[in-house]
């Protein structure tokens, strides 16, 4: 009898570790990989930074700027006079969510991923006017938007040229007919996954985004100029068109 009762509670013994692996009734020992504790989204915002202790680097692209595309520009356009040279203003970048109408808590995520691309707090646009067949309310929030200057700009200009642009798929240049006529530079976006930062598996929406370049020259040739030293790749037959022109 002894030994049989001694089996029976090495058996129950046994038994525990396996019932509450399992996670008991309902329970389930796996999570979806977009989800944290108590079932909420896990955020791709950094916790903490290796290098937050040391100081900022100059921007790379800012130093390249002044050292080569300055010189280059003044005489390749035949301008003396320095102010002349045309420079980057700001950039500003915005998406429009239209899904936000039904589905308010998408438009967090939009925010999030935008401070995560530019390294800035965007800001959420609302409707400014009610429009009945798409269900949109004045001063529903649609949108966010974030404008750079200074070194985030530059910043963020060299990570989009030399590292989101070449994964963006059947890539084959930029457009030259972008322009408005004033010197700025409009490009739009289809994915939000180009940009490296960004978490494929924390991912809820692909949205894409409208890019603005706003130049402190009214020229289109020059505006052309800046952003082609600076190394935007523009498709080459285009390209020799408005060079011809």
């Amino acid at each position: 009898m002894a030994d049989e009762k001694g089996g029976t509670e090495v058996k129950e013994k046994a038994a525990k570790p396996a019932a509450a692996k399992g996670g008991g009734k309902g329970g389930s020992s796996s999570r979806s990989s977009g989800e944290g504790k108590g079932g909420k989204r896990a955020s791709m915002l950094p916790t903490e930074h290796a290098g937050s202790s040391k100081p900022v680097p100059a921007p790379r692209m800012r130093e390249r700027y002044v050292q080569k595309v300055r010189p280059a520009l003044s005489q390749k356009l035949s301008l003396t006079n320095p102010m002349q040279i045309p420079n980057l203003e700001k950039i500003v970048i915005n998406v429009g969510f239209g899904e936000a109408i039904k589905q308010p808590r998408l438009l967090d995520t939009v925010v999030e991923e935008l401070s995560i691309i530019t390294g800035q707090r965007p800001a959420k646009k609302k409707a400014k006017k009610s429009i009945a067949n798409f269900g949109l309310r004045q001063g529903l929030e649609i949108g966010a938007a974030v404008t750079l200057r200074g070194a985030r700009m530059w910043e963020f200009l060299d990570r989009f040229i030399s590292t989101a642009i070449p994964r963006i798929r059947d890539f084959r240049g930029l457009s030259t007919r972008s322009f408005d006529g004033r010197g700025n530079y409009s490009l739009g976006l289809k994915e939000q996954m180009i940009f490296p930062e960004i978490n494929f598996d924390l991912i809820e929406q692909i949205h894409g985004m409208d890019i603005t370049i706003v130049t402190t020259t009214n020229r289109d040739d020059h505006a052309l100029a800046l952003l082609r030293e600076l190394g935007m790749p523009f498709k080459p037959d285009e390209d020799r068109k408005s060079a011809r022109s």
